[in-house]
């Protein structure tokens, strides 16, 4: 069975949360497990937009806080799909938080989460091919196997010296 290839485009998703007082911390700022929570959900759905199946999250790349998020703010998850792999995705998502009042925004984080596609017995199923479109898509989807190297060498699943897309960075031929 031929899988039909889908554009990137068609897994964008954008979901907005208000940061209400359960949300955060003794200093009023958002908890980071709160954000990861939400942009877990946020990164499933545009896996799942694209895969038309169920999906498990497989990673989370590192995520870094640029800026606290504060009691109030309403945070913007943007996520789309970047590249497709045999059974997996990988999906970056840009996250801003907006103070409504003063009309301040400001980008407070991004990271790349992986997804695996599965079946109603959890088997892993392929998943439709990514074309990208727009530059940026192109720049994403190119960077998407050295990240993915990077990821499986760091969790034990390859080995350094077969990630051959992560050594043209420091070695050239």
């Amino acid at each position: 069975m031929s899988l039909k290839k889908k554009f990137a485009r068609e897994s964008f998703t954008i979901m907005n949360e208000l940061v209400l007082p359960n949300d955060t911390n003794t200093l009023n700022n958002l908890m980071g497990g709160r954000l990861l929570h939400w942009m877990d959900i946020a990164a499933a759905i545009s896996a799942q937009k694209h895969c038309n199946r169920i999906v498990v999250t497989a990673s989370v790349d590192n995520v870094s806080f640029k800026h606290p998020i504060k009691l109030g703010d309403v945070i913007t998850i943007e996520a789309k799909v970047t590249r497709a792999f045999n059974t997996s995705v990988e999906v970056r998502l840009d996250v801003w938080a907006e103070n409504i009042p003063s009309g301040a925004r400001q980008k407070s984080n991004e990271a790349y989460y992986t997804f695996v596609a599965v079946d109603q017995s959890a088997r892993t199923i392929p998943v439709p091919e990514l074309v990208p479109e727009s530059e940026q898509e192109i720049e994403l989807f190119e960077g998407a196997l050295r990240r993915r190297q990077l990821r499986l060498v760091l969790g034990g699943k390859m080995n350094p010296d077969d990630a051959s897309e992560l050594k043209a960075l420091f070695f050239k031929a």
